[in-house]
């Protein structure tokens, strides 16, 4: 595959990502709740969340802050358990798997890129990317890093700390850690969210070509509508629900 957006071929390189030879949706969720209290002051977060996504599949989960899309996210992701339902994430029922085997399911498959960018500041770029590597016991992480890190436009940057970087470079960063690890699922909550205009289209250049590069899942969450329409498809948020679901192209 090509990559169609005007960024040097660095940035489009392949990588195998991992994925089960039999999946063909990304993610399927019945009927998921998220349910926060108990008795009079428990509040609904999710209401019955009804959501296929197909392998491959670029996705945006739109709406205001308060909608529940970041807590949609953080389910389907495995970050947090649904209080009920069903889901299958990269061919694995999340539901049954314990606390270590979900860290597990989301070390080998789910990359997350999030609005805080959240990098250890005692860390250097190259440092960050490869950490997770090496916890996840690979033995080539040094390397994979700061190769992740030129993909990205980085690889003068790999000694830096996060201090040093701009908020651009850092989300960059971020993103490099994100898909080291070869994923086939990369969430990306408000990916331009601390960052200004310009630095921002540069950013979802880059996040959209790699995800073109490896064929992967990309689903992001977003309260920007203009962002929202460069997606395959839009899946509005309102009040824990499902609002609106459109293919937009």
């Amino acid at each position: 595959m090509e990559c169609s957006l005007a960024l040097p071929p660095s940035l489009c390189h392949r990588w195998p990502v991992t994925k089960p030879h039999d999946a063909q949706n990304a993610i399927m969720a019945r009927n998921l709740r998220l349910t926060l209290g108990d008795g009079p002051s428990a509040v609904e977060i999710l209401r019955g969340i009804d959501l296929t996504v197909p392998d491959g599949q670029v996705l945006a989960l739109l709406g205001p802050s308060g909608s529940g899309k970041s807590s949609l996210m953080s389910v389907l992701s495995g970050l947090e358990r649904a209080s009920s339902g069903s889901l299958n994430v990269a061919g694995q029922d999340f539901a049954t798997l314990s606390e270590d085997e979900l860290a597990r399911a989301r070390r080998g498959r789910i990359g997350i890129v999030l609005q805080a960018f959240h990098l250890l500041p005692t860390m250097s770029a190259r440092e960050n990317v490869a950490t997770p590597l090496e916890l996840a016991g690979q033995s080539n992480a040094w390397d994979r890093a700061g190769a992740e890190l030129e993909a990205v436009g980085l690889g003068h940057r790999l000694g830096h700390y996060p201090a040093q970087l701009s908020g651009g470079e850092q989300q960059r960063v971020a993103i490099a850690r994100a898909i080291a690890p070869h994923p086939s699922l990369i969430f990306a909550d408000e990916p331009t969210g601390n960052l200004d205009a310009t630095t921002g289209k540069d950013i979802i250049e880059l996040l959209f070509a790699r995800r073109e590069a490896s064929g992967a899942t990309l689903i992001i969450i977003t309260h920007d509508q203009a962002l929202a329409e460069l997606c395959d498809r839009i899946v509005t948020i309102a009040d824990g629900a499902i609002a609106s679901d459109v293919l937009s192209r």
